[in-house]
């Protein structure tokens, strides 16, 4: 099975681009085991400080993971214990923006919804397509899909496996902007390009900020911003801002 995840930095941006448009850059296990990789060195190297993940041609953003390879787990726990392309994707502690072009569909819908921003396409479509097939998605699915656009929509599309348009997931929040196909990438290299003119310890801060939003208790949630706030505070870089701000001149974070 042909296909690869391509990778390139510019500037303070890496990019990352799911490689095999002629099947809807559907996923092997060896483009999950790149993924993962890559997640790592987003991980490891300072420059990175924002990061963008599309699919390659006009199609697909990604059809999810090959349904032919899902035959070479040879039992249930060697499939339970598979390296997934969304949890790497969760993994990478820089922002993430989805650059969504064409379907987003199974495995393709939670690895952009394992993503902090999503930005569509006009010709953009999403749909948890797994119930069709006999069984249901294991990204994410269902906990993503709820907390994003409620759960009555959430059960539509797990329950039905139909998908829906470009804006129809912006009306229900799944997705920050929908552009003409030509401007998406754009799109979303200047978004990632914007979040990497910020504080970095912060930006990386409010990221896990979210997750704790999301997750826990409100008064507990609130407890760890305001730790995460004092970090912040505490950093070379909030110092820096002061001070360009009283100087009237654009901040030089360092991420220190």
């Amino acid at each position: 099975m042909s296909g690869h995840i391509g990778f390139e930095i510019d500037g303070h941006i890496a990019v990352i681009t799911i490689d095999r448009p002629e099947k809807l850059n559907a996923m092997t296990p060896e483009m999950a085991a790149r993924l993962v990789e890559l997640a790592r060195r987003c991980n490891e190297d300072d420059a990175i400080r924002a990061v963008v993940l599309t699919g390659a041609g006009e199609r697909a953003f990604s059809a999810g993971s090959d349904i032919r390879a899902l035959d070479g787990y040879t039992t249930p726990w060697s499939f339970r214990q598979r390296q997934d392309y969304c949890d790497a994707v969760r993994r990478i502690v820089k922002p993430v923006v989805a650059a969504v072009n064409g379907y987003a569909f199974g495995g393709g819908l939670e690895t952009s919804m394992s993503c902090d921003i999503r930005i569509a396409s006009e010709n953009a479509s999403f749909a948890a397509p797994e119930v069709k097939l006999g069984w249901i998605g294991g990204g994410g699915m269902a906990t993503y899909l709820r907390a994003a656009i409620g759960p009555s929509n959430a059960a539509l599309m797990l329950m039905t496996g139909d998908p829906v348009d470009a804006l129809t997931a912006r009306q229900w929040g799944l997705v920050s902007e929908v552009v003409p196909q030509k401007d998406l990438l754009a799109r979303a290299r200047e978004i990632a390009r914007i979040i990497a003119t910020r504080a970095p310890v912060a930006v990386e801060t409010a990221k896990l900020n979210l997750s704790a939003a999301a997750w826990m208790p409100t008064e507990n949630a609130i407890g760890y911003e305001r730790d995460l706030q004092t970090i912040c505070f505490a950093t070379e870089d909030a110092a820096e801002g002061r001070r360009a701000f009283a100087e009237k001149r654009t901040p030089d974070f360092r991420k220190k």
